[in-house]
């Protein structure tokens, strides 16, 4: 296993599941990108006509603000890559379905193990609403390695 994908979102438990992912991706000598996905940012702008008695945003539109996100991430990705401080780190932003985005980018990039968190969703939660982790291992052709992130 050569190439690693260490997956990031906001959550402040990534900070454990990027140590791991690295702590093993140097034990095999590995390349290393940090993969962080923005949902589609389609959705945050939009303004829509009342439904289900709904009324909509309240808030001017700022057209601007993918940009900003996009920045802010890309800050976020750069604070991580310095915090492992390794060699043969890189980072990827995507946008769009974070388990889709994964997939496809493991795929492009070649990766030979997904270094993922489990935010440790009760089964009820995982039934219904399912969880990137569980969607990744259902459609992934490569390893996936768990980091559980919950509190114990």
């Amino acid at each position: 296993m050569k190439k690693v994908i260490i997956t990031v979102d906001y959550n402040p438990n990534s900070e454990k599941v990027v140590n791991k992912g690295y702590e093993l991706a140097k034990m095999m000598n590995a390349e290393v990108c940090l993969l962080h996905v923005l949902s589609e940012m389609r959705y945050y702008g939009m303004e829509y006509q009342p439904f289900m008695g709904y009324e909509g945003y309240a808030f001017p539109v700022d057209y601007n603000i993918q940009e900003e996100f996009v920045k802010v991430a890309e800050d976020y990705l750069q604070q991580a890559k310095r915090h492992i401080g390794g060699e043969n780190v890189s980072t990827k932003l995507v946008e769009g379905d974070t388990a889709n985005e994964i997939l496809k980018y493991s795929n492009e990039w070649g990766a030979d193990l997904i270094v993922m968190g489990t935010h440790s969703h009760g089964t009820l939660e995982r039934i219904f609403l399912g969880t990137v982790a569980s969607s990744v291992l259902e459609k992934t052709k490569v390893p996936v390695y768990l980091v559980p992130t919950g509190k114990k």
